[in-house]
């Protein structure tokens, strides 16, 4: 199993879902406020689907409570 850890900036409330490649991270922006990790589902939701892996093959590491986030994505 191969595992890589990705920083992300998450801008919430978007008027449209995407993901940006930017130099040293990636900048995910999203439909959902930050409320009641509405957010933070949303996330990995839309990460699942671009990286093509399952949900529950992603972890929020570091930064739940904030834009800035380390994410875990375990490859089978």
């Amino acid at each position: 199993m191969k595992e890589k850890f990705i920083n992300i900036k998450v801008i919430p409330k978007a008027k449209k879902q995407k993901i940006v490649q930017e130099e040293k991270r990636l900048k995910v922006y999203l439909k959902s406020p930050p409320e009641d990790g509405k957010a933070n589902e949303e996330l990995i939701k839309v990460l699942s689907e671009y990286f093509k892996t399952s949900k529950g093959s992603i972890q929020i590491i570091k930064g739940k409570f904030s834009r800035n986030k380390t994410i875990k994505i375990n490859f089978e």
